[in-house]
């Protein structure tokens, strides 16, 4: 028997996991950079509350810290990792500012010739595969050992950790392109060199002013990536328990109000398919032209469930004599769209159109586009296409090796489901909500994170 739910109920959870924006998440300043070079402009004494201050010092980094490092204990004797406590960090673990576990933990007796670093210590990949592209640095949260690609930092003195930190997380490119090793077998940074770098420092009470700065900038970061993850995971219960599974003929979890037997027919008789072009990238721009253009790789990686044309920046097609060749096919709202090819099992991704720009709109290169015959509620065709519950028929239809496709004809003979018209709005409307409040913290993350202070 289905569980009833009701949509206040739903969107009270939504609530629960999201965060009201109170205009507190933003800090309103400009770009994000601690130079090793002294600084041409500092944060206004007004966002750090104090007085101005003296101006920066040159020095060189061994001079402000002390270093460390450590080694693998030898795995052929377990009583070195069975049912370990002790945090031991390599370089898989330093994918974050600040470093509080770790995937593997040792014993007493494996961490025994190793040095437990404390709390405030900065953990630097210096060898690793990562380094082609970023260097890693964090700050241990709890005390912890490291293996040999790691080296610890443990900032002395007028040296404040958490400033230190945000040095090297603002000058990452270029400290990787100054000391990364080239022509080793595994990528490496020259860490002797690293350690007798000079960097301008300010004084200890800016240290702390700027570190405090940046470490809540970085606590609002991590709070909306953290209501980022939970409500995907929720989704993604949502689309597992609002649709039927195979077998079912109603869903786990049905509004309140909601009764009636699902319906199931087949895709043709739901749906008839509308013209595409074969337009690549070089037949659009993104300035002016009498039609606009959907394309498959727009399909798969920009666009969610449901498309909202009007603010989508869809690309014009630059060839205005396209747009009469395809006058019967020009999309609705309503209509939906497929990406018939991906490099894995994306293939088949599909998004609903909820709204269209002026100008005519047509599908493009590598896209299914198909007209219900008859209406469904909005929202409700873009979740339920993407959802596992239709997606799973297309995996045994898809063709191809290194290119994964879908063709017309698969799409044809599958099983489409859906409830009466209200529930199908309703079940619209709140993945539509879901959707929206994912949205909104991906762009709050990003938003701090551009916003952050430059110093040039």
């Amino acid at each position: 028997m289905a569980c009833k739910v009701s949509l206040q109920s739903l969107l009270a959870t939504l609530i629960a996991i999201s965060v009201a924006n109170n205009g507190n998440g933003s800090a309103q300043v400009a770009g994000r950079c601690i130079a090793y070079v002294r600084p041409a402009t500092r944060i206004p004494s007004a966002l750090l509350h104090v007085v101005p201050m003296p101006a920066w010092e040159q020095r060189k980094l061994s001079e402000v810290a002390t270093f460390g490092g450590g080694h693998t204990p030898p795995m052929a004797d377990p009583d070195n990792y069975e049912d370990g406590y002790v945090l031991w960090v390599t370089s898989q673990d330093v994918k974050s500012n600040y470093l509080d576990r770790t995937t593997t933990q040792i014993t007493e007796k494996g961490a025994k010739e190793l040095t437990l670093y404390p709390a405030g210590s900065l953990v630097m990949v210096t060898r690793s595969g990562i380094l082609r592209h970023t260097l890693p640095v964090a700050e241990l949260r709890k005390p912890s050992t490291v293996n040999q690609d790691i080296r610890v930092i443990l900032p002395q003195g007028e040296c404040c950790g958490e400033w230190l930190l945000q040095f090297f997380i603002s000058h990452n490119k270029e400290l990787l392109l100054e000391f990364g090793k080239t022509g080793t077998t595994v990528e490496s940074v020259d860490f002797g060199k690293i350690k007798d770098m000079l960097l301008y420092m300010p004084s200890t009470v800016e240290q702390q002013q700027i570190g405090d700065f940046f470490a809540k900038l970085d606590s609002l970061i991590t709070l909306h990536q953290r209501k980022y993850d939970k409500l995907v995971i929720f989704k993604k219960s949502m689309l597992e328990k609002m649709f039927p599974k195979d077998g079912e003929s109603v869903p786990e979890i049905r509004f309140a109000g909601f009764t009636d037997p699902w319906e199931q027919r087949k895709f043709g008789d739901c749906f008839e398919f509308l013209k595409s072009n074969t337009l690549s990238r070089a037949g659009l721009n993104g300035e002016n032209g009498t039609a606009r253009n959907v394309h498959y790789g727009d399909i798969l990686i920009k666009f969610g469930d449901c498309l909202d044309g009007e603010r989508s920046d869809l690309p014009f097609i630059t060839d205005d004599t396209v747009l009469p060749k395809f006058a019967g096919s020009i999309l609705r709202e309503g209509d939906v769209i497929f990406a018939d090819t991906a490099e894995d099992e994306a293939a088949g991704k599909c998004v609903e159109l909820r709204k269209l720009p002026k100008e005519p709109t047509i599908s493009g290169l590598h896209t299914i586009p198909a007209r219900p015959r008859f209406f469904f509620g909005t929202g409700y065709l873009g979740h339920y296409l993407n959802s596992d519950a239709y997606h799973r028929q297309l995996l045994p239809l898809m063709q191809g090796i290194k290119v994964i496709s879908v063709s017309k004809a698969a799409l044809q003979d599958t099983q489409v489901r859906f409830p009466g018209l209200s529930e199908q709005a309703a079940i619209g409307a709140a993945l539509s909500e879901i959707d929206n409040l994912i949205t909104l913290h991906q762009r709050k993350r990003l938003s701090i994170r551009q916003r952050s202070p430059v110093w040039s």
